[in-house]
């Protein structure tokens, strides 16, 4: 079971899919352009602070410097 916090916006939610979908798929997530493109933002800045509120929420854990090396909390 898959456990959010209850204060996700709903681009944080469509973000965390698309990270999903990316780690299923190619077993790594996607990069900050890709997930801009994914869900139709043309700022990259934009999806760091939405990655950056997902990273203190706790529902993304970064591995390494990239988001594409983060993996799913919670």
């Amino acid at each position: 079971m898959n456990r959010r916090p209850e204060h996700l916006t709903e681009r944080e939610e469509e973000i965390l899919r698309c990270i999903r979908r990316g780690i299923e798929d190619k077993g790594e997530g996607p990069s900050v352009r890709q997930l801009a493109h994914a869900v139709g933002m043309r700022s990259t800045a934009s999806v760091a602070y939405h990655l950056a509120n997902l990273e203190r929420s706790g529902a993304l854990i970064r591995d390494g410097r990239g988001w594409n090396t983060c993996r799913l909390g919670h």
